[in-house]
């Protein structure tokens, strides 16, 4: 064994226990550290939180003198709960979140010293744009961008630092972040949302999108996983031979969660706890160290916030118990990766949750009203769906048997399957007359009992209906929330326009009463929507088959995914819900493309370092104890003997050839990837990098793989899939 593994191995086993501070009560502790309205309803004035509130419920604009009573607020809370400074935490196109502190200190003319923190700190700061992600629209010398704040989701206190949520700007109003596009999508779900639930409760005055992510990781054992290269810099292990025991006896899943995986667990939920992050579930996920966790359904804003707060936060933790935990969607081969299933509904404000069946047949066209058009967004828009959540590292995932397939489709069950085909009628066609006296008497009483708990779950489906919600069960586990909730709002909210502009036409133009004209609508959505629709096997090869004859679309690569954000349709989508301008749509496509390069470029680069530093090092030293071991025999024994040596021999063959085609394959790989690197359009880099680069990756696996079976194990350098995924 490596000395470097030997320490590795050596100082996880002799890991002493870290002590969890006792929590007692989680809802004594729960958002101590959020300026959320309990506080607001100690520290300022009537209003000023009348201001605050207005703002959070119909977007209106606080005035300065109300911005700096809130900021004085701020402050003088932050300060007696031991903050030090303040930042405009915000979220740029990386995928991660990015922040810069000032200090609640500033010198007054005379040199006396006092802590500041106003209005103009509050509502606007100006960070250095030029090195951030912008696909164009910034200029690396032009440094000006601005972050505004968003006072939906509230400020919070994390490591002494009084941290306020923000939009990212440039200095020409163009967003350069995930949560601009957002909040511009949840107000048009809003507004497209309450216009339709206005039909069945004239009290609705505001709807609001709500979150509920299932975040999976794996938990290693950070000295181990500062061993290997790959794992240390990209997340995933780039080679390494499947051990013996993997998943196959599916006896991690829901099993007792290890000792050290729950002390991890418990001291991050006090943390999650007092920001506010309402976590609640907590297992052990199907791969050997994966686990999952789950909070309590928010607003989606604030959702998507506590999402990447958390992932901050599980950092830190898993740190102090020295663990390293890996988000990446495929860390390793052979067994699970981890994604992030983003459960979707909608909610009133009047606290009807839009996707749940009633028990009545009016609150059940409520109900089917707002299932079907959502079924409708995402058959129009399910190539654009299924481009928010690509990425090279969630390529890795898709469609491997563990996550859904890149084909879109919706799973509904068998009892709402039912349901539409009986209200689409058995005629397939015009309604006959007998319907149609039936429809005008009773619109309503054609609407069967609808139960909740209506479906099983099909795991193999990238978009289930699952009793009052939906669940995007492809996203990655690294992915912002933001991206694919933004894309969902807006195709929904879209479709949500266009049904009420059907709806109003036939009560002003064919008289029809209001439930007669809202039946003939959905009913037609019915029959065009649905070849989205499937209950079946997403994995099985008869599907691919069927996807394509209703003309679905495959799109299983990142490049060829992401062409659809700036088609025609995309455009036209983005700019009629003024959610995404042309400028700002290219600029997210060529970012895309450019991370999506950068981290197979990143990955090339670390396959020629471990191949050429670590394994074939490793490789011809032991083959040399071999050749020696041969030459020995054959001194002491001679010819006579022949089979006492062809044992080590063969061994000696066998690494021969693998590390000469390890070496072909990797000097093959740098020089396609020279020639990819030359390429200046960012679409055909991409591709080059999918279509010519990213096939050597398994190649080069397959022989380092090779290689570790036959290297003593005293010789491999990089901790094994044996030592990394057992505690």
């Amino acid at each position: 064994m490596s000395r470097q593994r030997f320490d590795a191995i050596s100082e996880s086993r002799n890991r002493t226990r870290i002590p969890v501070e006792e929590s007692g009560r989680r809802s004594a502790l729960h958002a101590t550290y959020v300026f959320n309205e309990e506080r607001m309803l100690q520290y300022l004035t009537k209003d000023a939180l009348q201001s605050v509130q207005s703002a959070i419920f119909s977007g209106s604009k606080i005035e300065r003198k109300i911005a700096d009573q809130v900021a004085e607020a701020m402050k003088g809370w932050a300060i007696s709960m031991g903050a030090t400074h303040y930042t405009h935490w915000f979220q740029p196109l990386t995928g991660a979140t990015a922040e810069k502190h000032d200090a609640f200190f500033d010198l007054l003319p005379d040199g006396r010293a006092l802590e500041k923190f106003g209005g103009g700190q509050l509502v606007q700061q100006e960070p250095d744009a030029s090195s951030f992600p912008s696909g164009g629209i910034r200029n690396t010398f032009e440094a000006r961008g601005y972050t505004a704040w968003d006072p939906t989701s509230p400020a919070f206190i994390y490591d002494a630092t009084l941290c306020i949520p923000t939009i990212f700007v440039s200095y020409t109003g163009e967003a350069l972040d995930n949560k601009a596009p957002l909040l511009r999508a949840l107000h048009a779900i809003d507004e497209s949302a309450t216009a339709v639930a206005k039909y069945f409760d004239k009290n609705v005055a505001k709807v609001n999108a709500t979150l509920g992510w299932e975040q999976e990781y794996f938990l290693i054992d950070k000295s181990l996983a500062q061993s290997r290269p790959d794992i240390s810099i990209i997340g995933r292990t780039l080679v390494g031979r499947s051990a013996a025991k993997g998943q196959q006896l599916d006896d991690h899943y829901f099993g007792v969660i290890p000792q050290r995986a729950i002390r991890f667990m418990k001291d991050l939920e006090i943390e999650c706890t007092r920001l506010g992050i309402p976590v609640k579930t907590r297992h052990n996920e199907v791969a050997p160290n994966q686990f999952e966790l789950a909070p309590v359904f928010e607003e989606a804003n604030l959702a998507v916030d506590h999402n990447l707060l958390l992932m901050d936060v599980m950092d830190k933790i898993a740190d102090r118990h020295h663990f390293k935990v890996l988000f990446h969607e495929k860390p390793f081969a052979g067994i699970n990766g981890s994604g992030k299933h983003n459960n979707w509904s909608l909610a009133t404000d009047t606290g009807v949750n839009l996707l749940s069946p009633g028990s009545t047949p009016m609150k059940n066209l409520q109900f089917l009203t707002f299932f079907i058009n959502t079924i409708k967004a995402v058959d129009t828009y399910e190539e654009l769906l299924r481009s928010s959540i690509a990425s090279a590292s969630n390529d890795h995932r898709l469609g491997a048997n563990e996550a859904p397939p890149a084909i879109f489709s919706i799973f509904i069950g068998e009892q709402l399957s039912n349901v539409l085909d009986e209200l689409e009628g058995v005629s397939k066609g015009k309604l006959s007359p007998e319907e149609k006296t039936e429809l005008k008497l009773n619109v309503v009483g054609k609407i069967p009992e609808i139960l909740l708990d209506n479906t099983d779950r099909n795991r193999t489906s990238p978009f289930a209906f699952t009793g009052n919600k939906f669940e995007m069960r492809g996203v990655g586990a690294k992915t912002n929330c933001a991206k694919p909730m933004t894309i969902l709002n807006t195709i929904v909210a879209k479709q949500l326009r266009d049904f009420k502009k059907e709806v109003d036409l036939l009560i002003d133009k064919k008289n029809l009463k209001k439930d007669e004209a809202i039946f003939n609508v959905l009913r037609e959505y019915i029959k065009t929507s649905k070849r989205i629709r499937f209950d079946g096997d997403g994995y099985s090869d008869n599907w691919q088959k069927e996807a394509k004859r209703r003309k679905l679309s495959n799109n299983k690569t990142t490049p060829e995914a992401l062409k659809v954000l700036t088609s025609k349709e995309s455009l036209a989508l983005f700019a009629s819900m003024e959610v995404l301008s042309e400028t700002e749509v290219k600029a997210r496509l060529e970012v895309e493309l450019e991370a999506y390069t950068l981290h197979l470029e990143i990955e090339g680069r670390l396959y020629n370092e471990l191949v050429f530093n670590h394994i074939i090092p490793s490789a011809i030293t032991y083959q040399k104890s071999l050749i020696d071991s041969v030459l020995g025999l054959k001194e002491i024994y001679g010819a006579a003997h022949k089979e006492l040596t062809e044992g080590p021999s063969g061994i000696i063959e066998i690494i021969a050839e693998n590390i000469a085609a390890l070496k072909k394959k990797t000097d093959a790989m740098n020089e396609i990837r020279k020639k990819a690197n030359n390429l200046s359009d960012i679409q055909r880099k991409a591709s080059a990098y999918s279509e010519s680069v990213k096939p050597y990756f398994d190649e080069i696996r397959t022989h380092c793989d090779n290689l570790e079976r036959w290297v003593d194990d005293g010789h491999w350098p990089l901790a094994k899939y044996r030592e990394l995924l057992f505690m």
